[in-house]
Formats: structure tokens, sequence, C-alpha cells
């Protein structure tokens, strides 16, 4: 069986790039039943930040999501709930 990752890197792709990549990923990780994972998006200027979690606060797969822990990555980091 094909293991599922709990983090996605988006690091150097616009926010067009990222947003399919984003939801294929929680559509994986919901069929997986993985409780929580992790965005990591880099700090840079903020726009991938702020836009991914934009879409994910919207996301119908998504319970919550906030910034991650320091060993997850903090600012440069989402942590996303999946729901049940």
């Amino acid at each position: 069986m094909k293991s599922v990752l709990d983090q996605i890197d988006l690091h150097g792709l616009t926010v067009e790039e990222a947003i399919p990549l984003v939801d294929r990923f929680l559509e994986r990780a919901y069929r997986a039943r993985l409780p929580r994972v992790w965005v990591v998006h880099g700090r840079g200027t903020g726009t991938l930040r702020s836009e991914i979690v934009t879409y994910l606060s919207r996301h119908r797969l998504v319970s919550r999501c906030a910034r991650a822990d320091r060993d997850r990555g903090g600012t440069g980091s989402t942590q996303v709930e999946i729901i049940d």
C-alpha cells in the first residue's frame, strides 16, 4: 500500500500552481484518514501563505488551520486539521 505523506512543500510555486496541488493533497490525506497535515509555504513575502490560509479556511475537508508549531515550520508552515 502506498503511504500518504503528512506534509506538502510549496516552496517556489505561485498561488495558481499551489492551489490544485493542495487540493489533491487534502483529498489524499482525507482518504488516508490522516487527522492533520502540514502545508509548507515558506515565509517570503507572505503572499503564498496568505492565499493558502484563505483557501484552507474555506476548504470542505478542513475543520481548522493555524500557524504550525516552531518544530514544524512556524510561520513558514500551516497546520491543517482534517474533518472526520
